[in-house]
């Protein structure tokens, strides 16, 4: 009988286990291996004042394919529910601003767009953009903050770009690659766009109809159980400390010291976990790993009383320098419809290079949440319930270079182990469901 391992039980590992269950047949054995108290791994889904609420993720980009595609396989097509429509604001320099239309997730196509949100020096320099010579290197992939910066000046990345950067990444413009958080707009420039400018207008998506964010009626956690019982597979309730090769292919020792024996392996831990169980089989892999860095952050979910006045919006994205502890606010019942007896909020917290998800206790961070709330909407009101979670080290921050890092990782490894992982390919579920298809096929094609 062919066996399988997947360390890790998050949103890639199931993946990549039920995808490996529908190309090798119900014969061969596959385990999961993680210590957590459920499968799931940053997808989590908890009560909170009676009402289901995602605490990890809670959304996906219904415009990409893998999440329907996979829903559909396993007919929850009709569990798919659609954001309200809601727009998020901004907070920059102490109040509220309407988010910007007709940019590039904040780069901006015209210069009036930023009106009211950087000051008119900042609108001439835009406007006169396409005047000024542009250099740029096809294939070049320089941060964030270097590149809009340089072309656009500072205001416009702390204000507009930065405040959507650090919600997907808990990063920085300037830890961020520009390949990374836009592609297309990278892929315009190698073609010969003139000025950035340029390069942003023609990588604007086309206006299509329909919500762009999708979730799931109960939550992530009604994916989580089809694939896992779709996958028929085993969970072992312990972490993996050692993977060693044997006569047979893999021998993984958990930390219960117990031995697990495999024809193939699925790596589906952050990329600190994969340096360290690759480093003496796959050194370059490990040296590439290591060179991924990472982010640790916290959420407060909280129930408020129902009739508490907060804005028709789908949240607030938090400008760099604020007087604010929280990144980002999401009223999750403005931004899904949800109507009941409470108003569901979340607070995120944590950017790379700080370590408050690490250091401030709950207690802390929920008097925080509280006078966030305060200062941004005016309101002070005692929640009816909360909830505080962490995401330790589980933000990998997409540097400038970082797809030449990961295809070095890739090509490292022994043919019978692969990887799985938000570090990869894309942060978000999308990328992780095809992160983990793309470690089952390589698996099953030997």
């Amino acid at each position: 009988m062919t066996s399988y391992c997947v360390v890790g039980g998050g949103i890639s590992g199931l993946t990549a286990a039920y995808r490996l269950r529908v190309s090798v047949g119900p014969d061969a054995r596959i385990t999961i291996f993680d210590p957590a108290d459920r499968l799931g791994g940053v997808l989590r889904t908890e009560q909170v004042g009676g009402m289901t609420m995602d605490l990890g993720a809670e959304a996906f980009i219904t415009r990409r394919p893998e999440v329907p595609a996979l829903l559909g396989e396993l007919g929850l097509t009709g569990r798919q529910v659609a954001s309200a429509g809601a727009r998020p604001l901004l907070y920059s320099q102490g109040r509220l601003h309407p988010l910007p239309t007709g940019t590039l997730q904040g780069v901006p196509a015209r210069a009036e767009s930023m009106a009211g949100l950087v000051d008119d020096a900042t609108v001439a320099r835009i406007a006169d953009e396409p005047r000024r010579p542009l250099t740029w290197r096809p294939g070049a992939d320089p941060s964030v903050a270097e590149l809009i910066g340089d072309r656009f000046g500072s205001q416009v990345v702390t204000r507009s770009v930065e405040p959507l950067l650090t919600g997907v990444y808990a990063g920085s413009a300037a830890t961020i690659g520009v390949r990374a958080a836009f592609p297309t707009l990278a892929a315009a420039l190698d073609r010969g766009a003139r000025s950035l400018t340029e390069a942003v207008r023609a990588a604007l998506p086309q206006p299509q109809p329909g919500p762009i964010f999708g979730a799931l009626d109960g939550g992530y956690a009604v994916l989580v159980d089809e694939l896992a019982r779709r996958a028929g597979l085993h969970w072992a309730q312990v972490g993996i400390e050692r993977v060693t090769r044997d006569r047979h292919g893999w021998d993984l020792v958990d930390d219960e010291g117990v031995h697990w024996s495999a024809d193939a392996v699925v790596l589906a831990v952050p990329a600190p976990r994969l340096a360290r169980l690759v480093d003496h089989l796959a050194p370059r892999s490990a040296a590439a790993a290591r060179r991924i860095p990472v982010a640790s952050t916290a959420l407060v979910a909280l129930a408020l009383p129902g009739g508490t006045p907060l804005p028709d919006q789908s949240g607030v994205l938090v400008a760099s320098g604020e007087q604010l502890h929280t990144k980002a606010i999401t009223l999750t019942s403005r931004k899904w419809g949800r109507r009941g007896n409470v108003e569901l909020v979340r607070l995120s917290y944590g950017r790379f290079g700080d370590n408050l998800a690490r250091s401030v206790g709950d207690d802390d961070l929920l008097n925080q949440s509280l006078a966030d709330l305060q200062q941004v909407f005016g309101i002070g009101v005692d929640p009816v319930d909360y909830r505080v979670q962490r995401w330790i080290e589980a933000m990998p921050q997409y540097g400038p270079g970082h797809a030449d890092l990961v295809a070095e990782l890739r090509a490292g490894l022994p043919p019978t182990v692969a990887v799985a992982g938000g570090y990869l390919d894309g942060i978000g579920v999308p990328a992780c469901v095809g992160s983990g298809t793309k470690a089952a096929a390589r698996l099953v094609a030997g």
